[in-house]
């Protein structure tokens, strides 16, 4: 006897190499899995990222599942759970698939294999679920439901990333007893909005909106906190606007530490991120060189052609996807790059993959991750995990610009970071608004 209530989902290969454990979360549905797709998922297995841990894995679970009893026939996935089930190209026979459409292409394989399972459960609802935007679309085009895999979505938006900024109309009063060095705290009965650990704002006079003072707000307990760092002196960088003067105050508070540094393209937040680094590891100022070495990385995610194309030896291939930071990094060091490779030889400054960064225990650090919304959030979390004692991390990185095939503006690991750190003191976060590089990078981050 068929469940009317239950709903059978087809899986594409996206989700799978998304979430692994993908299949454990569609409660007491059933989910029936295109032999074309363990076909892709095989192609993957060999991959050293998390795109190939989780292809390893889902192979291991459908190994297990095996086990039980026939993936042809249908294997109960736990108890509570649906049926998952493999499907092979032969249900498709009598599948009337649209002529437009090559079935031989794999994408259109599992299409028609989604069509099969709908024609055989005519009284259950039948969706294709895919990251891919335009599987979802062809899916629609012919009259298969189809759903987007947001299991991992922190937010609806970008939009609604947090900002680490508030806006606080007060009394004018209060302004002036900030600004005399008065303790100034704030009420949480008179602040309708929430206010995050270490989050910035601004306290607007009520009756003078040009009359204003930036303010940490650290909690509801303590007073608010004058934004008194502006400038990396060692390194003559000062903040051309609020948002870096914010973000050079949670650089260089050893207490705060876990960083997150959201911007477009030219807003300065590597520059500072490093600059910063620089400050504290091999800068001139007394007592401020808190570790021992600065650690810069981003990930490998081309725009063109994989890593495996360039020709050299590992630190070769890695040189055109580091030249970014090494820019950045002989910017502040006057362009100099024997002092560069100075620093590197003594171990005081390591750029490298992060790869290599994975396996580690890092203690006394300052390690900056650039790029960071290229990262899932699994891999955000294998490398904050990596954090010892007295190392401080910072995550830079624009999720709207995102080359990860697997994650989005919403899902990526920058944007998990942020928003699952803003309740903790250990950690602050900036979104810069401007971009400073020069007007030529701000009108094309705007226009373009």
């Amino acid at each position: 006897m068929v469940d009317m209530n239950t709903k059978n989902y087809v899986l594409d290969t996206s989700v799978y190499l998304t979430d692994a454990d993908a299949i454990f979360k569609f409660e007491n549905n059933d989910i029936f899995i295109p032999l074309k797709v363990l076909e892709e998922i095989d192609k993957h297995k060999k991959r050293q990222d998390l795109v190939g841990a989780n292809s390893r894995r889902i192979i291991r679970i459908l190994d297990d599942l095996r086990q039980k009893g026939n993936l042809q026939k249908g294997v109960r996935i736990q108890e509570g759970k649906g049926i998952v089930k493999v499907m092979s190209y032969e249900a498709l026979k009598e599948t009337v698939f649209p002529s437009d459409l090559d079935i031989r292409i794999p994408d259109h394989t599992i299409i028609a294999t989604a069509m099969a399972v709908q024609l055989e459960f005519p009284d259950r609802k039948t969706a294709m679920v895919s990251r891919d935007i335009n599987m979802r679309v062809v899916c629609d085009s012919i009259g298969i439901n189809s759903e987007d895999y947001c299991n991992e979505m922190v937010v609806r938006s970008s939009e609604e990333l947090y900002q680490g900024f508030s806006e606080l109309l007060v009394d004018d009063a209060l302004i002036e007893r900030f600004y005399e060095g008065e303790a100034i705290s704030l009420d949480a009965d008179e602040i309708k909005a929430k206010i995050y650990c270490n989050e910035y704002v601004m306290l607007i006079s009520n009756s003078n909106p040009k009359k204003t003072a930036l303010a940490r707000f650290e909690d509801y307990h303590r007073p608010l906190k004058k934004v008194t760092r502006d400038s990396i002196p060692d390194w003559k960088i000062n903040a051309r606007n609020k948002e870096q003067s914010f973000a050079i105050d949670l650089l260089l508070d050893p207490q705060v530490k876990i960083v997150s540094l959201v911007g477009r393209a030219g807003s300065g937040k590597t520059l500072l991120a490093i600059a910063a680094g620089l400050e504290q590891t091999i800068g001139l100022t007394v007592g401020r060189n808190t570790y021992d070495r600065l650690i810069v990385s981003r990930p490998v995610q081309p725009l063109g052609k994989d890593i495996g194309f360039l020709p050299g030896t590992m630190q070769e291939k890695m040189l055109p996807w580091l030249m970014p930071i090494q820019d950045n990094l002989q910017f502040l060091l006057g362009n100099n790059k024997s002092t560069l490779q100075m620093y590197m030889e003594k171990g005081q400054i390591e750029v490298e993959a992060l790869t290599y960064i994975r396996g580690r225990s890092i203690a006394n650090a300052f390690i900056i991750i650039d790029e960071a919304q290229n990262l899932t959030n699994h891999e955000v979390k294998t490398i904050i995990t990596r954090v010892g004692e007295n190392t401080k991390i910072i995550l830079t990185g624009d999720v709207e610009q995102i080359d990860n095939a697997y994650i989005n503006e919403t899902s990526n690991g920058l944007a998990h970071a942020v928003e699952k750190f803003k309740d903790f003191p250990l950690a602050g976060h900036v979104t810069f608004r401007k971009g400073e590089r020069s007007d030529v990078a701000t009108l094309a981050a705007k226009v373009l």
